[in-house]
């Protein structure tokens, strides 16, 4: 059932973190452990780079091209934007983890950051001028987007929320907003894997094979799925579906967890 959560919400904007916080909450499950962090990390990270293989294909020839001639070539340019993106949460990931992990985990603040970047998701695809192309992107809009991307560490903010947010409010399209933030998952979500891999390997945690595995490919399996339909639905129905279910689910949370 986790697996199938993390895999659902993983990159949909409505935040993988808050709802494997809340779930077992609600259910009243033991906490998951660091070997299920590390299943379901590896089975969205299969899931996002299959989906993507042709366009992570181009992007890797044409920035060892770019790198080989000193020159731009193809898709190279993209390549670098996307490392630039990754550096500040990579950064922040290092140094506030531990915060992260054991201070920024309480239901007040993810029902706080699950309501307010929710409403800014919604108020960012509102807004007009959104006509910007992937093409169109620079350092700076990088930058951004992966500043956007450290503060979606926080949980219930949404790093798919987050960085699609950023998108939009530097004026990219929807498509061109969500492909970049998908691309942008790849290089940060197996930094996240590598590091749960090293935190299971120093560990004595005794790995449960079965769980491991159904783990990763259920998360496989919804993430992939997710991935799709999120894409192939974007232009018809936009983005506020997700912003009503985070406003009711911050409702929910507020009167079921708080009030």
């Amino acid at each position: 059932m986790l697996g199938i959560i993390q895999g659902i919400t993983e990159f949909l904007p409505i935040s993988s973190s808050a709802h494997l916080i809340l779930a077992p909450i609600v259910m009243g499950w033991s906490d998951q452990g660091i070997a299920f962090d590390l299943a379901v990390h590896l089975g969205t990270l299969l899931a996002v780079m299959l989906y993507f293989y042709r366009d992570i294909k181009r992007i890797a020839q044409d920035s060892f091209t770019s790198a080989k001639h000193r020159q731009f070539i193809g898709q190279g340019r993209l390549g670098l934007f996307l490392l630039i993106g990754t550096l500040p949460a990579a950064v922040a990931g290092l140094l506030l983890l531990d915060l992260i992990d054991n201070q920024l985990r309480s239901i007040e603040l993810i029902c706080f950051t699950t309501l307010f970047f929710g409403l800014l998701l919604g108020w960012a695809d509102w807004r007009p001028n959104r006509n910007r192309h992937i093409d169109t992107l620079n350092w700076k809009d990088a930058l951004l987007i992966g500043l956007a991307q450290a503060v979606s560490l926080i949980p219930g903010t949404s790093r798919s929320g987050a960085t699609i947010t950023a998108g939009l409010l530097l004026g990219l399209n929807r498509e061109a907003a969500s492909r970049f933030s998908f691309l942008l998952a790849i290089p940060i979500t197996a930094l996240a894997a590598s590091a749960k891999l090293v935190d299971v390997a120093v560990s004595d945690v005794d790995l449960n094979w079965l769980s491991f595995a159904i783990g990763a490919i259920t998360a496989f399996i919804t993430a992939l799925t997710a991935i799709h339909l999120f894409l192939k639905w974007l232009n018809h129905f936009g983005l506020w579906p997700y912003v009503i279910y985070r406003v009711f689910l911050a409702t929910v949370i507020y009167f079921l967890l708080i009030k």
